[in-house]
């Protein structure tokens, strides 16, 4: 097996750059004995709400767990039905179920590949019919590959149907729509800090952020046992709470955000530039977007696995963001809801989509020897 000479991730690399910044964080957790929640997950918590703009954010164990205990602190349970794109991480539905909701799924854009706000209004408006049993209560947009959703007009069909709005934000730290970070358009947002995120951990970490000091309340109890007070659970709750350890690894983190977001654009648009696209369509940022770039995902119209073994061979890591949507994989295929039964947009692009190399310290050149095999590939297609 070839080792890739450039990856398509490096988590590492950012550690290593900051690297006794990170270790003296980590050390000044051990020193303060101090090792669930206290007041490094506090000063995080502080750190991330005063970047991101919401007056409340509560750490939890990773982003999963996030979007579960957002769906529950807003009352999702059975019989409610929670809206999302099957085009997304598996987790985004596994939370819906895991927080007693009904994932009911739509489709995407073909351009951006987030939820396409026609085919959520039409779900909402076919679920009386289809599943007259359900309750419409949250859509779930997720912000995926680090390009925003378009949230006026989602928002908008949430706010005529009565449902509450929680953004998926696992990948999409920084990003702005019209101006305004993803995060802050909602009812709440859910944050994962999975060490490959814009804003990554060493080890797994998520957040849920909102401006109401009601849900804050709940969501503060909910990620421990319910409790209100010390071993007294006032509602049902689970243990999903940040480690300090990985509060201080993030408090670090988040001073370099910006600039490695603005590194992710710069690769990307140099990408764009570069990139002799042949089979291959580019990735569309929508006028109203300002993308942070989490993955740089073409669309591989002819022979995928085959570009993907061209550029292993050249020595470059690729991945795929997702082999197959969540209504088709063998958990949920069958038994899930989708409207339409079939999802047109979704179904056609997941057997086409690459992720290239896309990390802030990857270098120009390395971005110039992937366009160089792309360009060599398309060639000997030709």
């Amino acid at each position: 097996m070839i080792t890739p000479l450039i990856p398509f991730a490096d988590p590492h690399a950012a550690y290593a750059k900051r690297r006794q910044e990170i270790l003296d964080a980590v050390a000044r957790v051990f020193d303060s004995g101090r090792y669930i929640l206290g007041p490094e997950v506090a000063a995080f918590e502080a750190d991330f709400a005063a970047w991101l703009g919401p007056a409340h954010t509560a750490g939890c164990a990773s982003g999963t767990d996030a979007i579960e205990l957002a769906l529950r602190a807003m009352g999702v349970g059975p019989g409610k039905a929670v809206f999302t794109v099957s085009h997304t991480a598996v987790a985004t539905v596994a939370a819906i179920e895991r927080a007693g909701g009904v994932p009911v799924l739509v489709d995407i854009d073909v351009e951006t590949y987030t939820m396409s706000p026609t085919s959520f209004e039409e779900a909402v408006t076919a679920l009386q019919t289809v599943r007259p049993d359900l309750t419409p209560a949250v859509v779930v947009p997720v912000h995926l590959y680090g390009h925003p959703c378009d949230m006026d007009a989602i928002t908008t069909v949430a706010h005529n149907h009565g449902l509450a709005v929680l953004e998926d934000c696992a990948q999409a730290h920084g990003a702005r729509y019209k101006g305004h970070k993803v995060g802050t358009l909602g009812t709440a947002a859910a944050f994962s800090f999975y060490p490959t995120k814009n804003l990554g951990a060493l080890g797994d970490g998520g957040a849920v952020a909102a401006n109401d000091p009601t849900l804050a309340e709940a969501l503060n109890a909910l990620r421990q046992y319910g409790w209100k007070e010390r071993y007294i659970s006032a509602v049902p709750g689970i243990n999903s709470r940040l480690d300090p350890v990985q509060a201080a690894v993030l408090r670090v983190q988040l001073r370099y955000l910006d600039a490695d977001n603005a590194a992710r654009r710069h690769l990307a648009a140099l990408y764009t530039e570069t990139l002799d696209a042949g089979e291959l369509i580019l990735p569309q940022t929508a006028v109203w977007a300002e993308p942070v770039f989490h993955l740089y995902v073409v669309r591989c119209l002819d022979d995928r696995e085959g570009f993907r073994k061209f550029l292993h061979q050249k020595g470059i890591g690729t991945a795929v963001h997702y082999p197959q949507p969540v209504h088709l994989q063998p958990a949920y295929m069958g038994r899930i809801l989708t409207i339409p039964q079939h999802l047109p947009i979704t179904e056609q692009i997941a057997p086409q989509l690459v992720s290239l190399p896309m990390f802030p310290q990857l270098g120009e050149k390395e971005v110039e020897l992937v366009a160089k095999a792309v360009g060599e590939w398309a060639k000997a297609g030709a």
